[in-house]
């Protein structure tokens, strides 16, 4: 049976809204959490992007649902191994109701301690040894690593769950899909895309979850929702490789002056009709993925809690 989730945006809103929604969100019905880990927002316009980790500890004990970052880049910005003493320290604070998601970020993030961004190729490989310098921390023993990318000098985790945390992966090319089903315990995607689950699967992913996510935008009426999602996230309209290599928000907001409403708009569900939302949502249960996560663009959160709630999770259970 398919997990249906809410995605709780740290680029829109900040942490007393985030906690707040969470808790609307168990409310409503949706049964786990996402949530972002960024530095900085896509756009100024968002306006927003607290310490996830700190949201996160509030999150534990505010809700009873299972918490999910989507994604953390462990690579740059953060070193792998303090990203495991937050992850261990998280899941031992949720009672095992935390999975870590990682991903290669982006340079928007990560640029703000080393101005060279690697290549793609590169930073797989420096998130496969992430992973590994992490999985040896789990075991709570005195870790010694000398990597090609990273160094530990005798670290160990003294506060340690009963298990470790999961370890999920997003990724949307096949190197990308094929490493996650080798290293990780599960798979992240925002698009519902069925040949990337199944690269994943194959790959050594089978029997592991997977993990869909999109973003609507419930309003009243279509117009207005198609003017708050191209006021807020244009970005979705930006494509190719941008998303990973710009370092600002300035830069992403000069490009989104090129992509139209339409543009902008694709892909997500938007204005008041349950049909178009349950339908968005089937996309990601048709192509195979165990869990949706669905994110509201926008201030009325508070409605579309009471819109899916009334009229969408019914339709899509």
């Amino acid at each position: 049976m398919t997990t249906f989730g809410y995605f709780l945006s740290c680029e829109e809103h900040g942490p007393r809204e985030l906690v707040r929604q969470a808790k609307a969100a168990e409310r409503a019905g949706f049964e786990a959490l996402w949530i972002s880990d960024h530095f900085h927002p896509w756009l100024d316009e968002q306006g927003q992007s607290p310490f996830v980790w700190s949201v996160i500890g509030t999150l534990a004990e505010a809700t009873s649902l299972p918490i999910t970052t989507a994604v953390t880049c462990p690579l740059v910005r953060t070193h792998p191994a303090v990203i495991a003493h937050a992850t261990a320290t998280t899941a031992a604070l949720t009672g095992g109701r935390f999975r870590l998601g990682v991903g290669t970020g982006e340079a928007l993030n990560e640029h703000i301690v080393e101005s060279r961004w690697p290549p793609l190729s590169e930073r797989l490989e420096m998130l496969e040894e992430a992973v590994e310098i992490m999985r040896k921390l789990f075991t709570g023993k005195l870790v010694t690593h000398r990597g090609r990318h990273y160094s530990v000098d005798t670290a160990r985790l003294y506060t340690l769950p009963d298990e470790p945390a999961p370890i999920l992966m997003s990724g949307l090319g096949q190197k990308s899909t094929e490493l996650a089903g080798r290293i990780a315990d599960g798979y992240i995607s925002t698009a519902p895309n069925t040949d990337s689950v199944r690269s994943f699967r194959e790959s050594g992913g089978a029997g592991k979850p997977t993990l869909g996510g999109l973003k609507a935008c419930y309003a009243a009426d279509e117009a207005t929702a198609r003017k708050t999602v191209h006021r807020l996230w244009p970005t979705q309209g930006i494509k190719g490789e941008a998303s990973q290599i710009l370092p600002l928000p300035r830069h992403f907001a000069q490009l989104a002056e090129s992509v139209t409403e339409e543009e902008a708009v694709a892909g997500s569900p938007i204005g008041p009709d349950p049909e178009v939302h349950a339908q968005a949502v089937r996309q990601y249960v048709d192509a195979g993925f165990d869990e949706v996560y669905v994110n509201q663009i926008g201030p009325e959160q508070d409605a579309f809690f009471d819109f899916y709630a009334r009229e969408v999770l019914p339709r899509v259970r």
